[in-house]
């Protein structure tokens, strides 16, 4: 078993997440090693998967470069990820004999002749969006969210992860299908299920260096790793630990980051608040008044540590970064200060604002 520091599982985690000052520099290169980008719609600042590219490859990026990747098919959509292509059969074959649940077994089951239906309409008239699909189902979707009754789309949901549709573009924020055949490689073989889900699970340890062993299963991508890397121990902090062994003993420079609520180094909130000392929630879903933080709040880096949140706004009608406050976790040295102030004027400067900044800290 390894034995390890709060700080050297921090570095790892942070290194391992490409967020040290050894900055990648390839889009696609980058996706491929952190295994996926989460979506969302939220565009308060700018949309997540464009927070995360940008906070690992700096002022270069630009979305038009996911565009042209995922255009040229070198990332693929799928279950609200963005993933590289290159994974594609790992995850494929991590999926077979989907779904797991009962309920959606039996809602597909009961509903095969208008999986058929959807299947051959795309086959005839191509690649469509959803509302250009009849909704020929024999039972109806249930569900307490919006999904209630959108039949068509919850069906080509199920239809993606069980390989048979693929999301081939969008129009706008609209996702446009078509028959998995004629968008994944021709050449594609799955691995059995269980290589492919040790091949994600080591992917997966790869990616956020170090992770907790057990906890609550979450839908989309887990933060489990099974048996991949090493078991670890983390002096003073409870339970247990895989650690990817490439991250040990390599040295570490940090740098000051600013990051998306649903960045990976954040998302296992269990973990940031035992390894980082931080405390996050998203706040979007709260009432104003309720909010903390703020509404779409950044997390803060600075070297091995979280520090703090960045509560602003793109005001891009005004042309103005609207900086509403800087949560400090601790007061901020003079140094962090300058870092984290030079790091709100590179977004402002990628965002093509300027920076509004109000006295409130």
């Amino acid at each position: 078993m390894v034995r390890l520091e709060r700080d050297e599982a921090r570095r790892i985690a942070v290194r391992a997440q490409l967020l040290d000052a050894d900055r990648p520099t390839d889009l696609v290169a980058m996706v491929e090693h952190l295994t996926l980008l989460q979506l969302d719609p939220t565009a308060s600042i700018a949309p997540s998967a464009d927070l995360v590219a940008w906070s690992r490859l700096g002022n270069g990026y630009a979305s038009s470069q996911l565009t042209l990747a995922l255009a040229d098919r070198e990332l693929f959509e799928l279950d609200a990820f963005l993933r590289p292509m290159s994974q594609l059969a790992v995850v494929l074959g991590s999926l077979a004999g989907w779904p797991p649940y009962a309920s959606t077994r039996r809602w597909m089951d009961a509903n095969d002749a208008f999986r058929r239906d959807l299947l051959a309409r795309l086959r005839e008239q191509g690649a469509s969006l959803s509302r250009d699909l009849p909704d020929t189902a024999q039972v109806a979707w249930r569900s307490t969210g919006w999904t209630h009754e959108r039949n068509v789309t919850q069906m080509l949901e199920c239809l993606t992860l069980t390989g048979e549709v693929a999301i081939a573009g969008r129009v706008g924020r609209q996702r446009v299908f078509d028959l998995a055949e004629r968008v994944y490689p021709s050449d594609l073989v799955l691995p059995p299920k269980a290589e492919a889900v040790r091949l994600r699970e080591e992917l997966r340890l790869r990616a956020s260096g170090i992770a907790r062993v057990g906890g609550t299963v979450v839908p989309g991508e887990p933060y489990q790793v099974g048996e991949a890397g090493v078991e670890a121990e983390v002096v003073g902090v409870p339970g247990r630990w895989r650690v990817d062994p490439a991250q040990l003993d390599r040295p570490f420079t940090g740098r000051t980051a600013l990051l998306s609520p649903f960045d990976r180094l954040v998302h296992d909130r269990a973990r940031a608040e035992v390894l980082f000392g931080f405390a996050y929630v998203l706040e979007m879903y709260k009432p104003a008044a309720a909010r903390r933080w703020g509404y779409y709040a950044l997390p803060v880096l600075h070297g091995d540590r979280l520090v703090g949140k960045l509560d602003a706004t793109a005001d891009r009608k005004g042309g103005r970064l609207v900086v509403n406050a800087v949560h400090e976790d601790e007061p901020f040295t003079p140094e962090v200060r300058a870092a984290v102030d030079a790091e709100v004027a590179a977004l402002a400067a990628w965002l093509g604002l300027d920076v509004d900044a109000r006295p409130s800290r």
